[in-house]
């Protein structure tokens, strides 16, 4: 699971408003060009993120891995032809290799964006990416997002290491021995029974710290490395219209 990182790599040291407005402009200028030579170049602004984060890539995409299935699982299904007769019984399956090439195109352009977005996580303190939230989005709507933002960045990896623990316990009792079905009937409700469980002590938690829609935040500058971070997010946007 990616989590925030001390550093003072040059990712470290951007506003969390900057950085959020390059992962936006890189999402939309990745949708925007489509074509292996936009991926291409797409690919090496990614590397550059993950140069400026000091992130490996490949712990970046051990950070998604629940998600990789589902990216490889496009281009798979997508060669797959079936061809279905006038009778129940008169169907064929094919193999279609160049039905592949816009499903896999898709997927490598969403694990781009997912490593921008783990570059993101690697960088930025909680309490700056509520602040920072909050003060794109005034209002009510601004804390509501910059709260949710808060609270699932610190309570989903507790949620994954209680299920991991689960799984260990299950194994170190010979629950592997057990059918498919049944572990996941185990693992699932365990796992349910531990959120649920630290939902509680989570609502309890706040109402003793009197918990405040609008707290103190961490004061956020533009800097002048900011300044590079806006050229590439303007950069980003012209690619676009252009």
């Amino acid at each position: 699971m990616l989590t925030f990182t001390p550093g003072d790599s040059l990712a470290h040291r951007l506003d969390p408003r900057t950085k959020l407005l390059a992962q936006a402009a890189f999402a939309a200028a990745a949708f925007a060009h489509t074509t292996p030579r936009g991926l291409l170049g797409a690919t090496v602004v990614a590397a550059a993120f993950l140069v400026a984060g000091w992130l490996s890539p490949l712990r970046a995409i051990r950070g998604y891995l629940p998600a990789l299935p589902f990216l490889a699982a496009g281009p798979l299904i997508s060669v797959v032809d079936v061809a279905v007769g006038s009778t129940a019984l008169a169907w064929s399956i094919g193999v279609d290799p160049s039905a592949a090439t816009g499903p896999l195109l898709a997927s490598y352009r969403v694990l781009l964006i997912l490593l921008v977005s783990a570059v993101y996580l690697h960088t930025t303190p909680v309490r700056d990416s509520r602040a920072a939230i909050q003060r794109l989005v005034p209002g009510r709507a601004g804390r509501l997002l910059g709260v949710g933002v808060a609270l699932v960045f610190r309570f989903f990896p507790l949620l994954r290491a209680d299920l991991r623990a689960v799984r260990e316990a299950s194994a170190a009792r010979l629950g592997e021995e057990r059918p498919l079905r049944e572990r996941i009937r185990i693992v699932a409700a365990a796992g349910l029974r531990r959120a649920f469980g630290r939902a509680d002590r989570l609502a309890l938690a706040l109402r003793a710290r009197c918990f405040a829609w609008n707290p103190t935040l961490p004061v956020l500058r533009f800097g002048r490395l900011d300044v590079l971070g806006l050229l590439v997010v303007a950069a980003l946007a012209g690619s676009i219209a252009l």
